[in-house]
């Protein structure tokens, strides 16, 4: 084999590889805002409550975090527990699992690609944001806090 093919290979492949690495964990966790009747479900423009088959009853006054998550998921129950404490924090937002290990239809319904995978949905049951991976908690507070009309100032130890 010739040096500079074998350069390429031995040295130019593992560094694309890292950047590609690196720009998926950059990328990882963040809210990424769902626009005003933008479809996030695969099959028209109802509600994602509705398509969720979420009633009044299930979601919160001002929003609802829905986790989408497998049995093998192994970030899925932390996440859980942290949205749940998160929820927790606010008067008018609930959290509601959806596991798609029996209905993998669901995950292509919602373009889930890896789970954990968050929909924060406003008082109407519409998308306001998503999430690919385990939330990044202060991304997440402060769409809440737009949500439930809520000034939240982080507390500093």
């Amino acid at each position: 084999m010739d040096l500079v093919p074998a350069l390429v290979a031995g040295l130019g492949l593992p560094l694309a590889a890292l950047a590609a690495g690196f720009a998926w964990k950059a990328r990882d966790g963040r809210v990424r805002s769902v626009a005003a009747g933008h479809v996030t479900t695969a099959g028209g423009s109802r509600r994602v409550a509705d398509d969720l088959g979420l009633g009044g009853d299930r979601l919160g006054a001002d929003a609802t975090l829905v986790q989408f998550s497998t049995e093998f998921c192994s970030k899925c129950p932390a996440t859980a527990r942290a949205l749940v404490d998160l929820a927790g924090g606010y008067d008018g937002v609930r959290h509601v699992e959806v596991d798609l290990t029996r209905d993998p239809a669901l995950a292509d319904r919602f373009h889930v690609t890896q789970t954990p995978t968050v929909l924060v949905l406003d008082a109407d049951g519409r998308a306001a944001g998503r999430i690919a991976g385990v939330p990044r908690t202060p991304e997440l507070r402060a769409l809440i806090d737009d949500l439930t009309g809520r000034n939240h100032v982080p507390h500093h130890a």
